[in-house]
């Protein structure tokens, strides 16, 4: 406990030191706020602008999550199906990993096309970015049980759902936590994407309207608003990975 306890108080102390080496570069070398600017200056301009960064850090916390989650049903189900048939993997796999290849910026005019500027076009698009890992992940998982499993269960005359409800869905549950780790990080870019493509609303439009008037520390404060919630969110997915999975963590889980 103690050795936990010193090693997560090192991590905190060596990331702090990251933002006091970036101050006194700044500060040091003179770099002006229009290049580079401090995180002092970062954190002054998160609490000065507020009232007008909350909509839009709501607003993408939003198309985020909810694009989030659409994406987590259908890469599951996606996944599912692909690990559990081999006919489904040929047929399923070329197509997501050429949809995965696809830079999603250019998807984004498509979506204003079909469905107009907004909160849809980002959903959409953080969706489709996310899918792609949770899909290899949980298909992985399922292809990848033990033949040993497979026969003992038909032994007992387990069924071929059986065989994925009682062994291949729960084999997979470290690979399908993995992936929602990097999903989420994901779907925040998608719907930053989109932000700054055809939204008048969210973080990525901030960031532009700022970037467009020069607004270096304002830029840096999105990132900032960014990042934090990307933190969060893998936080709150690795808690629940231990209570989840925390059978195939033999030992002290790294990432």
């Amino acid at each position: 406990m103690t050795d936990v306890l010193g090693r997560k108080l090192l991590s905190a102390v060596l990331i702090l030191s990251v933002f006091v080496v970036w101050e006194f570069f700044c500060l040091v070398f003179g770099i002006s706020d229009l290049v580079l600017p401090r995180p002092t200056q970062i954190i002054a301009t998160l609490f000065n602008y507020a009232p007008a960064i909350w909509p839009h850090a709501y607003q993408t916390l939003y198309t985020t999550i909810v694009g989030f989650a659409f994406g987590v049903i259908l890469g599951l189900v996606l996944g599912i199906l692909i690990g559990s048939s081999k006919l489904a993997f040929d047929t399923a796999y070329p197509l997501l990993v050429g949809m995965s290849s696809i830079p999603k910026v250019a998807v984004v005019p498509i979506f204003v096309l079909w469905f107009g500027a907004g909160t849809v076009p980002a959903i959409l698009t953080a969706m489709i970015i996310c899918i792609f890992p949770i899909v290899v992940n949980v298909a992985t998982g399922i292809a990848t049980v033990e033949p040993e499993l497979e026969d003992v269960m038909r032994a007992m005359k387990a069924t071929k759902l059986d065989i994925l409800w009682n062994v291949g869905l729960p084999r997979s549950m470290p690979y399908f936590f993995a992936s929602l780790k990097v999903a989420i990080t994901l779907s925040f870019v998608g719907s930053v994407v989109a932000e700054t493509v055809a939204s008048n609303l969210g973080v990525g439009n901030m960031m532009l309207i700022a970037s467009s008037s020069f607004n270096v520390p304002l830029v840096f404060a999105g990132l900032f608003v960014l990042a934090g919630l990307g933190v969060m969110f893998y936080a709150i997915f690795s808690i629940i990975e231990r209570r989840v999975a925390g059978w195939a963590m033999r030992k002290e889980q790294i990432i």
